[in-house]
């Protein structure tokens, strides 16, 4: 009797808790008329149990499978520690995460901040509510998230940058060099809409939660993300703003967005 009754509650806890997973997915995009590479990483889900959700943008020339080898490679076990389902989909190299203005085939605003939001809520046992989910990502995947974030802000109520490329006038050569212009087309001719320094009253607007992070040794990005630091404080829009010593690299990323994955359950949690 007492094996039976074993074997019973083997049965009842493989019926009540699934296996955790990561799953690979190719995820079609009706904006772009393509399937996009997407890894999930999926708690063990517990029957009738919903779950929050973060998307997390790589950076430019990188992939969501860089990313979750390398980049933040404990995602598995963060996923368990805070009962959430993390999504890293495929900014194409170099897509800025915007919805390009001269090429049909990079609508990635839309692709994420609806279409993938959609997709992942109808097939996961999701909080489907703007209080459970949110967005964040690192270099062009800052970027990314403060734009997306900012552009849905009925959808993401948590919003992260660690070492964000964030002010497109500083970028000089590099606006070419990494590919903006393919994108985005002339700087001269960029409309506001795509500045994030422009942004500032919207952000003051939505009352998101904010972090801001980046290395004190990050060359490219530090000044940027303290005088965007600074505008903020300046027009008084709550957010957290982080600096450590570090360089523009997986090893300081890496620690950044463990910290802000932490602070996004919090806050979750407070909600």
């Amino acid at each position: 009797m007492k094996i039976l009754n074993n074997l019973l509650l083997v049965i009842v806890m493989a019926i009540t808790v699934s296996a955790q997973e990561v799953v690979r997915k190719n995820i079609h995009s009706n904006k772009m008329n393509k399937d996009v590479k997407t890894i999930i990483i999926v708690p063990k889900l517990q029957k009738e149990k919903k779950y929050k959700t973060v998307y997390i943008l790589h950076g430019f020339s990188a992939s969501p499978e860089r990313a979750y080898e390398h980049d933040i490679p404990n995602l598995e076990k963060l996923a368990e520690k805070y009962q959430t389902i993390y999504i890293l989909p495929d900014g194409n190299y170099s897509s800025w995460y915007v919805d390009s203005p001269i090429d049909s085939k990079s609508q990635y605003e839309t692709f994420i901040g609806e279409e993938l939001v959609h997709y992942i809520d109808e097939n996961y046992p999701t909080e489907r509510n703007k209080n459970s989910r949110g967005i964040l990502g690192w270099s062009m995947g800052g970027y990314g998230a403060l734009s997306i974030g900012l552009a849905k802000h009925e959808t993401f109520s948590a919003v992260g940058s660690v070492c964000g490329a964030l002010d497109f006038n500083r970028f000089g050569a590099s606006y070419h060099n990494y590919q903006v212009d393919s994108v985005l087309g002339d700087l001269k001719k960029l409309p506001s809409q795509y500045f994030t320094f422009n942004k500032i009253g919207q952000m003051k607007a939505n009352a998101q939660y904010y972090i801001i992070d980046c290395g004190t040794e990050d060359s490219e990005m530090i000044e940027m993300n303290r005088d965007f630091h600074q505008r903020l404080t300046k027009e008084k829009v709550e957010h957290l703003y982080i600096e450590s010593p570090g360089v523009h690299n997986p090893d300081y990323w890496r620690k950044a967005l463990g910290n802000q994955l932490a602070l996004f359950n919090e806050h979750f949690d407070k909600l």
